[in-house]
């Protein structure tokens, strides 16, 4: 390792205190997405989060630009430069839920681990680049692009309207990673597909009989509705997010797919019409999230798998995930953490939490990646 960025692990050791503390007053904000309103396009907590952080931002030396309280970054390097590296997290939360051995805003630390909603999805691993980034700026490291810290705040929703706002402004960076799913690397995710059927009032016996057969009745592979895909790579298809609703005029039924690369949503959608028009049941694409793929062998994924086995001692093997997240409409970044190997079924659960010393050892890892990316 070069004399730069033993410096820089050295910084992160000198910043560790200050950026726990960080991460607890962050995860002390309730920025679950809510009602609109006048300069809170996602609520009153989304925002305040988003300030908050901002002007943490501003006192660690960074220049900051707030994109109508809806996504924000903090720059490391030439503002104005549009070829540049980002780090892009969200601080908006899923409701905290019951079952909380500690109120889920206190962001308690027992014996080494904080506990609080998004201390792990996503406001620790996002503030852990932010002070990455502060530490590259107070070693004086060169870089050869800026460095943006991105922090959303309509991830959660599974809309990403606070992406697609950034990019109808701001162009995509060069390189980059979301640290919002796992370790190693991923390069690639599944799609991810939100279907809706629905019938008239009258006909409620045809969507009953339906869902019994195609979904309650069948494994979530999609088997009986022949879409049950397989790729090596991915596994099987999977269908999850069940939802029976009644209107006024209709009973609706709303699932999601989370497909393998190797088949298209037309394709399958072309399956279940099939079967659906049968039936008398009418189908509609709701969102679709096309597969993301990077090759394994790209000099973005090669630099950070390399980065993860360097600081950890894990292989760095690349991987897949059937999660989604902001790689999904921001193009150019990989997800990247921040949880380790068996560290699963933590966030959006009751006592969501991170370790300490894993918070530290993934500010190292992403102090390096970023550095690394800028100079690639």
């Amino acid at each position: 390792m070069k004399t730069t960025e033993e410096q820089l692990l050295k910084e992160i050791d000198r910043l560790k205190e200050q950026m726990i503390l960080s991460i607890q007053e962050l995860v002390q904000i309730k920025s679950v997405v809510g009602p609109k309103k006048e300069d809170a396009p996602y609520g009153e907590g989304p925002k305040a989060a988003l300030l908050h952080t901002l002007k943490l931002a501003e006192n660690l030396g960074f220049k900051t630009v707030n994109l109508d309280n809806q996504v924000g970054y903090a720059v490391y390097g030439d503002a104005s430069d549009e070829d540049y590296i980002a780090s892009v997290g969200h601080l908006d939360v899923v409701p905290e839920g019951d079952g909380w051995k500690y109120p889920p805003y206190s962001a308690k630390i027992e014996d080494g681990t904080m506990y609080g909603r998004g201390v792990l999805d996503n406001k620790g691993p996002i503030m852990t680049t932010l002070f990455a980034l502060a530490a590259i700026k107070n070693a004086g490291a060169k870089i050869k692009r800026p460095i943006r810290i991105v922090f959303g705040t309509d991830e959660e929703t599974g809309k990403f309207r606070d992406i697609h706002h950034y990019l109808t402004q701001q162009k995509p960076p060069k390189y980059g990673f979301t640290p919002d799913c796992k370790y190693s690397v991923v390069y690639s995710e599944r799609g991810r597909a939100s279907v809706l059927l629905s019938v008239a009032k009258e006909n409620a016996q045809f969507l009953f009989d339906f869902v019994n057969h195609y979904f309650i009745g069948a494994n979530n592979t999609g088997d009986r509705l022949g879409i049950d895909y397989y790729n090596e790579e991915y596994g099987t298809m999977e269908m999850r997010g069940y939802e029976l609703q009644e209107t006024e005029e209709s009973f609706t039924f709303k699932f999601v797919l989370s497909y393998p690369a190797g088949i298209t949503i037309d394709e399958i959608l072309e399956k279940i019409t099939e079967k659906a028009e049968k039936e008398k049941v009418a189908l509609k694409l709701l969102t679709n999230y096309e597969p993301v793929l990077f090759d394994k062998d790209s000099k973005m994924v090669k630099l950070l798998g390399e980065t993860y086995e360097e600081i950890t001692g894990l292989d760095g093997t690349p991987v897949t995930t059937t999660g989604g997240t902001y790689a999904k409409m921001m193009p150019n970044i990989v997800p990247f953490g921040p949880s380790f190997p068996g560290q699963k079924g933590i966030g959006h659960q009751p006592n969501e939490w991170m370790n300490i010393e894993d918070l530290i050892t993934n500010a190292k890892i992403y102090t390096l990646a970023l550095y690394r990316l800028s100079n690639l």
